[in-house]
This record gives C-alpha cells, sequence and structure tokens, in this order.
C-alpha cells in the first residue's frame, strides 16, 4: 500500500471512528461524516487519475454533489434540533418522544 492510498484511508478509518466512539454533539457527528465523505472524494479522484480514463471521470463530481447535500440537510437537522431542544447534544435527544 502507498503512502498516499494509507493517508487516505486511515482519514477515512478515524472518521468513521470519531463518528462511532465520540457521539457526544450532532456537530461532531456531521463533521466526521464530512470527513469521511472528503477522504472518499480524493480517494476516488486520485483512483480516476490513476485510470487515466476519461469514462470514471463524473464520478468524484457526483459524490461531491451528494456530500454538498448531506451537509446541508445536515445542518438543517442540526438548526431544527438546536431550535426545539435547545442543545444538540445527542444524549438529550429522545427518538421516541413526539
Amino acid at each position: 500500500m502507498t503512502p498516499v492510498h494509507f493517508s487516505f484511508s486511515s482519514a477515512f478509518i478515524l472518521g468513521l471512528m470519531g463518528l462511532a466512539f465520540h457521539r457526544t454533539h450532532l456537530l461532531s457527528a456531521l463533521l466526521c461524516l464530512e470527513g469521511m465523505m472528503l477522504s472518499l472524494f480524493i480517494a476516488l479522484s486520485l483512483w480516476t487519475l490513476q485510470l487515466e480514463s476519461t469514462a470514471y471521470s463524473a464520478a468524484p463530481m457526483l459524490l461531491l454533489a451528494f456530500s454538498a447535500c448531506e451537509a446541508s440537510a445536515g445542518l438543517a437537522l442540526l438548526v431544527a434540533t438546536a431550535r426545539t431542544h435547545g442543545t444538540d447534544r445527542l444524549q438529550n435527544l429522545n427518538l421516541l418522544q413526539c
């Protein structure tokens, strides 16, 4: 495994571990998701550059567009949660409560 592949795979794994083990605030969970998406975007971009094919050149831009949509939906949920509950702590959110 080259150092470039190792660094992007370790960035993805660190984002995944942060999402799994450090879930105190909704904002930190959203930042971990964004880190994972950015590492996937860079890895997919490097993969298309290594293949030297134009057939896969649209895939990183499509992933970046989905990442932007995911970020905007996450921020909208963060604002709605902060307005209704007064905090973004995930322990205070009860999903069974109406």
